[in-house]
């Protein structure tokens, strides 16, 4: 198999995976099934990106798809009154207009892809491109999304930990379970004992 024709069947086979995998998303039954299924979508696309020689763009794509699910699903796990998030519920609304917004999206992004003409400019510079890309996006603002990216990992950390070590139901080594469906009712309070009729006779003697 030649080069050009691997090349061409990883790109069909990346981009069908990634359409499916977003079509798993809105068909699954759990938050964080669908978090995870939008990762896989969005790997496929990172994986296209790689094959178009986007490598920083699509390496990039998929480091911070990663760490966002990840994120969304531990927190799911943590804060979430549906277990776990891994509850049956419903994960598409307004299906009819659904349908049509997705529809219309598909076929002008499609329309686009085909009809347009996009610009062919070969680069000659010998700069980094990567840095390029960087200056471009983000000029002065480095530091800042640089310091927001730290600040995002201690956060992965820090609810890791605390979601792995300690739940809303218990410690994790001790194990735990699932909150109750209804709340416990109270007990009924007890009657206060009755005067004796003696007791009362003598209060009217009195």
């Amino acid at each position: 198999m030649s080069r050009s024709l691997a090349v061409d069947v990883a790109f069909v086979l990346f981009a069908g995976g990634a359409v499916v995998a977003a079509w798993l998303v809105f068909r699954t039954d759990s938050m964080v099934r669908a978090a995870y299924w939008l990762l896989a979508s969005f790997l496929g696309v990172g994986a296209v990106m790689v094959l178009l020689h986007a490598r920083f763009l699509g390496l990039v794509l998929v480091l911070m798809m990663a760490g966002e699910m990840t994120i969304m699903a531990v927190f799911m796990v943590m804060f979430m009154m549906n277990p776990a998030g891994l509850n049956p519920m419903t994960m598409v609304h307004q299906h009819g207009s659904a349908k049509v917004a997705g529809l219309v999206s598909f076929a002008g992004l499609a329309l686009v892809g085909i009809v347009a003409e996009f610009p062919d400019r070969p680069r000659t510079s010998d700069a980094d491109p990567t840095a390029e890309l960087g200056v471009e996006l983000l000029g002065d603002s480095m530091l800042i999304f640089e310091t927001a990216g730290v600040t995002l990992l201690a956060t992965m950390i820090g609810s890791i930990a605390v979601a792995s070590k300690r739940g809303r139901f218990g410690d994790a080594e001790e194990g735990s379970g699932p909150p109750p469906l209804e709340p416990t009712a109270r007990p009924a309070p007890e009657p206060e004992p009755a005067m004796e009729d003696h007791d009362h006779e003598g209060m009217h003697h009195g």
